[in-house]
Parts: C-alpha cells; structure tokens; sequence
C-alpha cells in the first residue's frame, strides 16, 4: 500500500504561483508513476499532470502546458507540481495519484491505484 498526502494549496490572485507536493508512504516510492489531477465543482476530474518514475517523461494537457512543471524526488519520496500563471479557471481540488504498474496511458484516472486526499486551489481574479 502507499498513502499519499498533498499540501501546499491555498488562496492565490491570478497571475499567481503555488507549489503543491506529495508525500509518500508505506512501499517504495520510486518505482511508481506519478500523476496530478483536478476536481471543481459539477466537473469531471481532469488530468492536469504525470511523470515516470524516472522522472525523465513527463505530460501535460494543453490547458497546463507551459504554466505548470511537474518533479519528484524519489530521495525524499515526495512528488511537485509547480503552478505558475494561474487562472481562475485553475481553481479546483489538486489530487495527487500514484501508479503500481506501467500503464499505456497515463492521463486516465482508472490507471492509478493510489491518491491522496486532495488539497484546494482557489484563484482569484
């Protein structure tokens, strides 16, 4: 098993940054992929961000390309998303999910075994 746990949200003003991690526990950390996902209110969750293990691929979708950067640290067992220019649209519930397997697609929710509690992102305009 692994428990993840997010923090690092918080109130921002557009335009704004914040860094969010992902502490991991319980089996080892760096064998698993790693992915950031978002819920607002009445919506799907969405894929916001993955990394492999390796930390050498990384995919965004096209809303977040540029703006946010995905890491980890295997060392330290503990993943980022460092969101910069953020938009109000950017405002949902951040989660952080862990795979134990390697999956084809790493965007999809299903493909992800673990997650964390989520933490909230509000951007103000």
């Amino acid at each position: 098993q692994v428990q993840l746990v997010e923090s690092g949200g918080g109130l921002v003003q557009a335009g704004g940054s914040l860094r969010l991690s992902c502490a991991a526990s319980g089996r080892t950390f760096s064998v698993y992929a790693m992915g950031w996902f978002r819920q607002a209110p009445g919506k799907e969750r969405e894929f916001v961000a993955t990394i492999s293990w390796s930390g050498g691929r990384t995919m965004y979708p096209d809303s977040v390309k540029g703006r946010f950067t995905i890491s980890r640290d295997n060392a330290k067992n503990t993943g980022y998303l460092q969101m910069n220019s953020l938009k109000p649209e950017d405002t949902a519930v951040y989660y952080c999910a862990a795979s134990s397997r390697p999956v084809a697609d790493a965007s999809r929710p299903i493909n992800y075994d673990y997650w964390g509690q989520g933490t909230q992102v509000t951007v103000s305009s």
